[in-house]
């Protein structure tokens, strides 16, 4: 493929919160950008439907519609669902065009993938998002794994990613994802944790002092609603990413009782927001209490209606 990267199609599987997040940067140097999701076929589509419009990007209707157009496709979705898009885009995908795995999957996840995409005639690259989207958007810290890292990498930055090539070799990248994984969101699933037992004691004010006299560099009461915000609005996507943690870890002959545990948790908050007992989502206040007491008595309230 000869184009230059700001002249190529770019293709993004999955328009959440990432996916429009890419959109909005890439439109906004001129880029062509097409997106397909599985929600466009439901109401849950209509917001997809508004942003898109008032972007500029063109919505398809299948993984394969899209996959036939585009010279980049990126797929950004729930890690559970990241083979199967690797194979819905593999009937379809051009030839030498760019697959970009933005998941949070494990590494055999990402191997499977490659193959189905490679086999295809397409060109994969494993990438592992080093930290949250929203605050770095489109330069969020990414590596990048598999024979074409190296290639893919600068013309990324062309196109105004913050990627780097982790190693030749598949794998090492989402290893590396997966097992930052394991502290990020088992400090999140923790804190939600501690957080409410201490509210539900009333000693949350000596747990939070003690912890900042642990770790005085850490802003718990930040921290702490920040988290909590997080796993109310992802807690799904991030319970599935876990689930593939644990994988990681099994794979290795380690039994993986942390990274279980935080699934568990993140799956158990995505629940109780599933309900509404954080508020309806999609409105601006939803998951975006400054005070994570707020949710904390929210979840106490809740289990004891159920005494």
């Amino acid at each position: 493929m000869t184009a230059a990267s700001n002249q190529w199609h770019v293709g993004l599987i999955g328009y959440g919160e990432v996916g429009k997040i890419l959109a909005e940067d890439l439109r906004k140097d001129g880029v062509r950008v097409s997106a397909y999701d599985v929600k466009l076929s439901d109401s849950r589509g209509d917001a997809m439907r508004s942003h898109a419009d008032g972007i500029g990007v063109t919505l398809t209707a299948s993984h394969a519609e899209l996959a036939a157009q585009a010279d980049f496709i990126v797929s950004a979705v729930t890690a559970s669902q990241d083979v199967a898009v690797a194979e819905a885009c593999a009937t379809a995908i051009k030839p030498g065009a760019w697959f970009l795995d933005f998941n949070s999957a494990s590494p055999g996840a990402k191997q499977r993938a490659a193959a189905l995409i490679d086999g295809a005639g397409g060109r994969y690259v494993e990438g592992a998002v080093m930290t949250s989207v929203p605050p770095y958007r489109i330069k969020v810290p990414l590596l990048l794994g598999g024979a074409g890292a190296r290639e893919l990498a600068p013309l990324l930055n062309d196109l105004g990613f913050a990627a780097k090539p982790a190693s030749d070799k598949l794998g090492v990248a989402s290893a590396t994802k997966m097992c930052r994984s394991i502290m990020i969101k088992g400090l999140e699933a923790m804190v939600i944790e501690s957080f409410t037992t201490a509210r539900a004691y009333g000693v949350e004010d000596a747990v939070l002092a003690s912890l900042k006299e642990t770790f005085p560099g850490i802003d718990w009461e930040k921290q702490g609603a920040y988290f909590f915000q997080r796993v109310i609005e992802h807690g799904r996507r991030r319970a599935e990413e876990v689930r593939e943690v644990a994988e990681t870890v099994r794979d290795i002959g380690l039994t993986p009782w942390s990274a279980e545990g935080t699934a568990e948790r993140q799956a158990w908050v995505a629940d109780l927001a599933d309900d509404g007992l954080f508020g309806e989502r999609g409105t601006k206040e939803f998951a975006r209490s400054p005070d994570w007491r707020t949710e904390a008595d929210r979840i106490i309230n809740k289990i004891k209606s159920k005494e």
